[in-house]
Parts: C-alpha cells; sequence; structure tokens
C-alpha cells in the first residue's frame, strides 16, 4: 500500500509538468514539450555453483521516466526537466553467490517503489549548463558507456566509491539532493564537477528525501577528452570526516579520517567507424583508489570488450566480456580476522554476456565466474547464470 503512494506521488509530479504545458500553449505545443519514456527488465538468475547456496531467483526493475522541454512548455529559454521512477521487487541473487561487490545491477535491499531522478538543468548556451535535484552520480560521473551491457554492479562504478557514506552514495537505486555544473569549450573536451548530500534518500525510502546535510557534502569533479574513445581522471571527497575502519580515539571512539578517492577511466574504439558498421568493438578499462581508511575497499579495476552489431544481419546483436577485481584495505581483513576469518587480499570476477532483440523484447543471457566471493577462501569459486529479458517502451 505505501508503494502505491509513492507511485501516486511520481505520477502527480509528471502529471504537474504535463498541466503547466498544457497552459503555456495548445495542446499540440504541450505534448512537444514532454517526452515519456520507460522499460520493464525481468531477471531469472541463479548460482550454478560454489558461492552460498544453489537456486535461482527472480528479480525485475520497471522504470517510468519524463522529459519536458521546458523552452517549450513555459517559455523557459534553455532549459528542461526530467523525473524517473522506479519500482524494484524480486529476489536476491547475491544472498546465494555471496560476493562483496554484487552479482546484478538491478538487485535491490529494500523492493519498493522509488521517485529515483527529479531534477532541472539550465543550460547556457551550447557549452555550459548547471543541473539541481535528485541526480544519479553514475549517468555522468565515473562510467564507461561500453561497459554497460555487463550486468556486475562493479562495471557501473567501482566499488570503492560504490561502497562510501551513510548509506550509499547517490546512485542506483537511491539518489540524492545535488548540485552539478558541466563546461564543454568543444565537442572533445569536458569538464564537470557536483556537490551532493552525502546521506542518499528519495521518496520511497524510509524517511523520503533528505533535505538536512548533517552528514556534510560529497563533492567530485571529473575532466577529460572523448573522441574515437575517452580519456578522463575524476576525484571525490567528503567534507564531512568518516569513522575509521579499525582506528579509534583515546575515548574508544572510532577515529574520524577524511573519505576522498580518484580514478582513471579509458575508452578505445577498436574497429567500425561507420554508425552502421559490422562489428563495432570498443575495449574499455578502469582503475579506482580510495583512502583505504573509511572503506572496505582500497581500490580496484575493472577492463573489457564490447562488439556491437555482432551479426551484420542482426543490428540489435551485442557481445561483451568484463573482468574486475576489487582490493580489499588492511583495516577490513584485520577486523575479520579478529572475528576468527582470513580473508584473501581481493575478489576478482569475469564476465561473459550476450544480447539481440526478437521482435520487442530484447533477451541476454550472462555468465559470471567469482573468484574467492567474499574474499572468502571458504567459499567455493561461485559460477552464475543469469537470463535477463528486457522490453522498452
Amino acid at each position: 500500500m505505501r508503494q502505491h503512494n509513492h507511485i501516486t506521488l511520481g505520477i502527480g509530479a509528471v502529471a504537474g509538468a504535463l498541466a503547466i504545458s498544457a497552459s503555456a500553449g495548445a495542446t499540440e505545443q504541450a505534448s512537444s514539450a514532454v517526452a515519456f519514456s520507460g522499460g520493464y527488465t525481468v531477471d531469472v538468475a541463479g548460482v550454478v555453483s560454489g558461492g552460498l547456496a544453489k537456486r535461482g531467483r527472480v528479480l525485475d526493475d520497471l522504470q517510468i521516466g519524463a522529459d519536458v522541454d521546458l523552452e517549450k512548455a513555459i517559455g523557459w529559454k534553455g532549459a528542461r526537466a526530467h523525473a524517473l521512477l522506479l519500482n524494484n521487487s524480486g529476489g536476491m541473487p547475491n544472498d546465494d553467490a555471496g560476493t562483496l561487490q554484487g552479482v546484478n545491477n538491478i538487485e535491490v535491499s529494500r523492493q519498493r517503489a522509488r521517485l529515483f531522478e527529479a531534477w532541472v538543468e539550465q543550460g547556457f548556451g551550447d557549452k555550459a549548463s548547471v543541473l539541481v535535484g535528485l541526480y544519479d552520480l553514475n549517468s555522468e560521473f565515473y562510467a564507461n558507456d561500453s561497459a554497460g551491457l555487463l550486468l556486475a554492479p562493479a562495471f557501473g562504478i567501482g566499488s570503492e566509491l560504490a561502497a562510501t557514506g551513510p548509506n550509499g552514495p547517490s546512485i542506483f537505486p537511491s539518489t540524492a539532493l545535488s548540485a552539478r555544473v558541466r563546461w564543454t569549450p568543444n565537442e572533445h573536451v569536458y569538464v564537470q564537477a557536483a556537490a551532493i548530500n552525502a546521506h542518499a534518500g528519495v521518496l520511497g525510502d524510509p524517511g523520503g528525501v533528505c533535505t538536512e546535510f548533517e552528514h556534510g557534502l560529497l563533492t567530485i569533479a571529473e575532466a577529460g577528452w572523448q573522441g574515437r574513445g575517452k580519456v578522463a581522471f575524476g576525484a571525490w571527497r567528503y567534507t564531512k570526516k568518516q569513522p575509521d575502519l579499525r582506528d579509534v580515539t583515546a575515548a574508544g571512539y572510532p577515529a574520524a579520517k577524511t573519505a576522498q578517492g580518484a580514478y582513471l577511466l579509458l575508452e578505445r574504439q577498436l574497429s567500425g567507424q561507420d554508425e552502421d558498421a559490422a562489428r563495432k568493438t570498443t575495449a574499455f578499462a578502469r582503475l579506482g583508489l580510495s583512502d583505504g581508511d573509511t572503506t572496505a575497499f582500497r581500490g580496484g579495476w575493472q577492463a573489457g570488450l564490447l562488439v556491437e552489431r555482432v551479426f551484420e544481419s542482426r543490428p540489435d546483436s551485442a557481445f561483451s566480456i568484463g573482468v574486475n577485481q576489487a582490493f580489499l584495505t588492511g583495516k577490513f581483513r584485520a577486523n575479520t580476522l579478529d572475528e576468527g576469518q582470513d580473508l584473501t587480499r581481493a575478489e576478482s570476477a569475469i564476465e561473459v554476456t550476450y544480447s539481440d532483440k526478437i521482435g520487442p523484447v530484447t533477451i541476454q543471457p550472462d555468465l559470471q565466474y567469482v573468484r574467492n566471493p567474499g574474499a572468502d577462501r571458504g567459499v567455493g569459486h561461485a559460477l552464475v547464470a543469469t537470463v535477463r529479458f528486457g522490453v522498452a517502451f
């Protein structure tokens, strides 16, 4: 019942945008000012061998979005608005795999509806913009487009950043109030920075949108070059110190340390420069590091290949392979050793996936092999099989 109320709130916000559009002019103008989109994804996933348990899970993700051209709607020059609703339900396959980084990028710990994004962006010519609202950090920062087909969460954003903050940074499935600026002096170079409430929370989460900043801000900046590839460097830092994983004060409280890190993104198109070319191949690689005091992950890396239009006769066919490795901090390992658990230094995984479209439905079989799930020597290497079904509307 509570989920239905949040869906009504989110749809009400979109309906409000439509009402504003209608009041600005004719019905035809309003309809051209608003674009709706959506998609529904269902995953059937299970641990085939190793891990903590062998069984199947079903989980899903429903997204409904609206984009409003505010110039067409109400005459607000150079501005646009965006809203996105999520509803996630079903099982949690990582409970069976037992990994530290996860095996499925639509898995959530709380199954419910959420207003995931709601922001307004003001453009200044074609070179600069400012965005304010509930914003997905990973939509623009620490992202390789060519890694997007892979299902493992590590290929979305580095675990050393994803595991920070009181309840995670402003990424799926909960965002936070944010302000982002972006400058593109030419078609190849960009610079962007954001200040984000360190406490993520949206309508649908306990407490709803967090309007207080008692945990400070997550600040992040990224600069890069894009062309037939991408080279980018980013750095992030929390303005309020975080509890140290192991060190304590004289009074016995966790010592306060600065949570911070940096990352490097690389991407290169290897073949298929033409849009309609068969076997367009792109390689990607990433490296991230953290302070090692406030998060379980000292850093990690990911690398892989994306092949689009694998078969010339099937324009929607795509294949991807990726490897990732996350390194644990010495303090985290020392804490677990105190509890009688001797962890390895890293958790590693390889993923292979293929996607194609049959009619309106996208079908994507996927295999992941995780070495030392949870970095636990006592857990067998996990083989996780998934079939993803998706439809866009």
